[in-house]
């Protein structure tokens, strides 16, 4: 028996007429303006320092609300890299001075480096005592020891620098590093969250085969916690990379001061009324530009770690 289809009802299943037009939901719309405002209002201080930085300083007061460079030139990176010539600085705005930032270069990465050696290793070797090893008391010393998150670090800053100045460490590394190496409440808790969902049948086959704490801390353990240590690593390096404050209350030698300090140096270079706001933005620029390429380069590895870390 044959069945037949009516000719309308099958041309409307195989060729639908009319247009039909998808809807964007008012809501999604309304998150990515909102996004784009953030990414705005984040990124213009960026473009004005680096506006700034290539006006020149004498211009620049001229025309302060520009949009764009006011006399454009390289010469504020010029004078902040101590390529410029005296005459040169003075001519646009600049007091003709330099400073060595190879030498403020060079103390930054030695104090950035040191200490965030010291936190990743005493925090993992600390984690792993919180995670994998059971004894007494554990998790009340790791309450007690968390709680301080909660201290503002501000007042820890007198004690550490009376310390500090008993020991005879001022104006040496070891009084800048040594502060902040011992211990870090956030890298102590994010490294125990990872570690305590490490699986245990690695570790398990190991004391089987006669492995004491320290081998398995050092050949298993760190192995296995590569990419959380990598970012508390890099956390920690800009951590420390953008440290001012501390620096500048515990040494006032061009030997140790780091290259945050190079723009207080910079600014009282310039003995003229007005500061040299584009050799400023320029120096700023030179010291922000390392950390900045760090998060382009791993800004992924980051969020990927905190949220396999459990961090929400």
């Amino acid at each position: 028996m044959a069945v037949t289809l009516a000719p309308g009802r099958a041309a409307t299943a195989k060729h639908p007429t009319g247009n039909t037009s998808r809807r964007v939901p008012l809501g999604r719309v309304a998150a990515w303006i909102y996004l784009g405002v953030v990414v705005l209002v984040t990124l213009f201080p960026f473009y004005w320092i680096l506006r700034t930085a290539l006006s020149n300083n004498y211009k620049l007061a001229t025309n302060p609300s520009s949009p764009l460079p006011v006399g454009f030139t390289w010469g504020a990176f010029e004078r902040v890299l101590g390529i410029a010539s005296t005459a040169d600085a003075q001519a646009q705005g600049g007091s003709g001075a330099s400073i060595d930032i190879a030498l403020y270069l060079r103390n930054s990465l030695v104090y950035a480096s040191v200490q965030t050696v010291l936190i990743v290793l005493f925090s993992a070797a600390a984690a792993y005592a919180f995670s994998r090893l059971h004894w007494r008391g554990r998790n009340l010393v790791f309450n007690i020891l968390i709680a301080a998150l909660m201290v503002p670090s501000v007042f820890t800053l007198l004690p550490n620098f009376v310390l500090v100045k008993d020991l005879g460490l001022s104006n040496t590394f070891g009084g800048l590093i040594l502060p902040g190496a011992l211990f870090q409440a956030f890298t102590l808790f994010f490294l125990r969250q990872f570690m305590l969902g490490l699986s245990s049948e690695v570790e398990e086959a190991a004391i089987i085969d006669g492995a004491g704490p320290f081998r398995i801390f050092f050949r298993i353990i760190l192995p296995m916690s590569s990419a959380p240590i990598a970012t508390v690593s890099l956390l920690m390096f800009v951590n420390a990379w953008n440290d001012y404050f501390w620096p500048l209350l515990i040494t006032n030698s061009e030997n140790v001061q780091p290259l945050t300090l190079a723009l207080g140096v910079f600014k009282q270079s310039s003995p003229q009324a007005a500061p040299d706001w584009a050799g400023l933005m320029a120096a700023a620029l030179v010291a922000a530009l390392p950390m900045l390429l760090l998060f382009l380069a791993f800004g992924k590895r980051i969020v990927n770690s905190i949220g396999f870390s459990g961090l929400k």
